[in-house]
Order: structure tokens, then C-alpha cells, then sequence
């Protein structure tokens, strides 16, 4: 068939390698002249099944809500009146007694998304700054940590393997950490990193050179206009894919939260090469390479706007200061994307109600580089 592909980032590049090695035509169309120049720029760069836990709980809406008034507080909700924000919470709540049976699935999705992009990465000889060194979870707070037992027998039952760590042990997993206040952790040597961009650009590149397909910049406002001259679409458009929805009387269930990052250039010998996650704080760190370390987190509610606040990067700053006192933060490189964040937390991977040959892969959330493999893949076998 001839395909087009809406978003050339991460899901829309892993969509259309299985496309494409399925002897598919395909043609994917961006606004933006490179590829994965939007979320899948420079976020967290985990591919982490251990993240796979669902936002909906009362505890987090609590949260949020003591939180309303603190600018660098790790979620924050602009109190701009928004009716697509406030129906998005309304269904974020609604969502709460599914969160367990979400949290597995996703976590299932997330094991089989990782070893898919080892299969890629080994096929196609691509190289990411990967590094192998596990994902530890680190608590300073034992609510936290308990929440943490109970989402582990989960993970568990979906069949990941984590195990929880004292103080020691996480010095010894990670020798540079302060950790003065962790009371705790998990960790599990089956999550990895890897630098989702540069993966990003030499799949595409991959994409044109074996597999012939080719890359348009173009904006896309109408889906039903595109239909004319091919046998298929697929929205893999993140936080673009809700209007390009409602071209065809669709209104998908997505809002744009803004997460941030600084990429420290040059952090030296007592950065971290383990890949942390600080689940009260929502920040995570990944090394990429020699020369770079990347922080992420933090959650906004602010509309669709990516503007750069200073009182939300500084509190990653900080964070990498406390816990690593040693770390040269001279060279930091900052910024902010939009996360296409569904209210049960799982992304959209289906057919349109209305137009057959429309098809959606979309909604991944903060999880985009660790699903989308499996989500690409699926998509592809609808199509068997």
C-alpha cells in the first residue's frame, strides 16, 4: 500500500520501519525539517520498563493540588481556564480504579518495546549512546517507598524483574550519589538508555538509504485532503494528533504536558553513569556518553506552549547540585517539549471510527521512547 505518516519523531520513524520492511510505500510528512526536532528532541532518553506506573491516584491529585501555588513545584497546573484541560481531568480521575490493570499492561508493552529497539539498533547498525547499566529508583520518603513495594508486585506479574536496595546498596550501584536523605530504592538491570535523537536520525537515515522511504516537510491541517492520493494514513503527530482528529469529527482525548530538561556538557568524573529516578521529585538522568548527562522532569499543565521558565529548570539544577556536589554544571543546555499525555495514560494505537484507511499511533505521554517500538510494531500487524 502507500502509506503516509504523519510525525516524523520517534513514533513515526519506528511505525515506518515496520512499515516499510513489510515492502509498504512509505512517505512521512513533518512540519519541521529534521526529524524528532519536537519531544523526542531531548527528553529523559530512558527506555525504562520501571517507569511504567500510571499517574492516577488520589495521592497525585493531592498532590497537584497542594503543589498549585509553587512555580517549581514537580507537577504544576496553570490556573488558566481551559474546558479540554478540565474534561481531560475529569477523565484522568474517572481513570483511577483502572490504574493497576494500566500499569501492567504498559509495563508488558515497555519489556517488549526494549527488546525491539535492540533488534533494530543490532539490524541496522545503529548507534545511540546507549549504556547498560540498569534503572535504580531512589526514595527519601517511606509512603514512597512503600507505594513503590506495591506497584513492584505488579511489574513483577508483567515480567519485570526489580528488586529493592538499601542505602548501601545504592552506594555501591552508584558510587557518586550523596544520598544523605535516601532511605531506599529499586533497581533492575533490564531498563537501559540511549539518546532517542540521535537513534531518531539514523533510523531515518536507515529509512531512505534500505527501505526507500521518503521524508516531506509539510504541514498537514486536513486529513481527508491528504486521503486523495494514498491508500492510508497513520496520526503519529503527539500533541498535533487531537486537531488533526477533528479533520475528520474525531476529538482524541490528548493534552500537551510540558516536561524539562538541561543537557550538563562536560559534567565530569562524579556525575552518574547508573540511570536514576527520583519518583517524588519526577526527575530522572541519563548518561549519554563521555561528555554529556541529561536530567529531565517535572510535569506542567500550561497549554501548548514550550517557553523555557526559569523557576522550572532551576529546580533540576539544584537537584543535580545536591546530589552530586561534585558535578561541573558550567555548561547546561536547557529545554522544554510537550508530552501528548492521554487521561488513563496509555497511548492510542487503533483504526478511526470513522474513516478505515485512518489509523492512530499516538498518545504515548511521557513514555514515547519506551513504547513506541511496540506500538510501531502493532500497528504493522493490523496491517498483515
Amino acid at each position: 500500500m502507500k502509506i503516509k505518516i504523519i510525525g516524523s519523531g520517534i513514533t513515526g520513524v519506528t511505525t515506518a520501519y515496520y512499515l516499510s520492511k513489510n515492502n509498504h510505500q512509505v512517505t512521512i510528512l513533518d512540519e519541521r525539517r529534521y526529524p524528532a526536532m519536537a519531544t523526542s528532541y531531548a527528553n529523559g532518553c530512558q527506555i525504562s520498563a520501571s517507569n511504567s506506573e500510571t499517574w492516577n491516584s488520589w495521592s497525585n491529585v493531592k498532590k497537584s493540588s497542594k503543589w498549585i501555588f509553587k512555580k517549581d513545584a514537580p507537577l504544576l497546573i496553570s490556573l488558566k481556564p481551559s474546558i479540554s484541560k478540565y474534561s481531560w481531568f475529569l477523565k484522568f480521575i474517572n481513570s483511577i480504579p483502572s490504574r493497576n490493570i494500566n500499569t501492567f499492561e504498559t509495563c508488558k508493552m515497555a519489556i517488549s518495546s526494549s527488546k525491539l529497539y535492540k533488534k533494530i539498533a543490532q539490524d541496522e547498525n545503529i548507534k545511540f549512546d546507549v549504556v547498560e547499566k540498569g534503572i535504580l529508583h531512589i526514595y527519601k520518603n517511606k509512603n514512597e517507598l512503600e507505594l513503590a513495594r506495591k506497584v513492584n508486585s505488579i511489574y513483577k506479574n508483567a515480567g519485570l524483574e526489580r528488586w529493592e536496595v538499601s542505602k548501601n546498596e545504592i552506594k555501591n550501584i552508584e558510587p557518586t550519589i550523596c544520598g544523605n536523605n535516601i532511605i531506599g530504592g529499586f533497581y533492575n538491570t533490564f531498563d537501559y538508555t540511549g539518546d532517542i535523537h540521535k537513534f531518531c536520525i539514523q533510523l531515518s537515515t536507515v529509512l531512505k538509504n534500505k527501505y526507500n522511504v521518503v521524508f516531506k516537510k509539510q504541514s498537514v491541517s486536513n486529513i481527508k485532503k491528504e486521503l486523495l492520493d494514498t491508500d492510508l494514513i497513520i496520526i503519529c503527530a503527539g500533541i498535533g494528533s487531537k486537531k488533526l482528529s477533528r479533520s475528520i469529527s474525531e476529538n482524541l482525548p490528548i493534552y500537551p504536558v510540558k516536561g524539562y530538561s538541561i543537557t550538563i556538557n562536560n559534567p565530569g568524573k562524579t556525575a552518574p553513569w547508573t540511570s536514576l529516578l527520583d519518583d517524588e521529585e519526577k526527575i530522572v538522568t541519563a548518561r549519554l556518553g563521555e561528555n554529556r548527562l541529561r536530567i529531565a522532569g517535572t510535569a506542567e499543565f500550561s497549554g501548548y506552549n514550550t517557553d523555557i521558565k526559569w523557576d522550572r529548570i532551576r529546580p533540576l539544577i539544584k537537584w543535580a547540585e545536591y546530589n552530586f556536589p561534585d558535578i561541573n554544571t558550567e555548561d547546561i543546555k536547557p529545554w522544554a517539549g510537550l508530552r501528548p499525555m492521554t487521561p488513563n495514560m496509555m497511548p492510542i494505537v487503533r483504526k478511526s471510527k470513522y474513516f478505515k484507511n485512518v489509523l492512530y499511533n499516538t498518545g504515548h505521554g511521557h513514555l514515547g521512547w519506551t513504547l513506541s517500538a511496540a506500538t510501531a510494531k502493532k500497528i504493522s500487524d493490523l496491517l498483515l
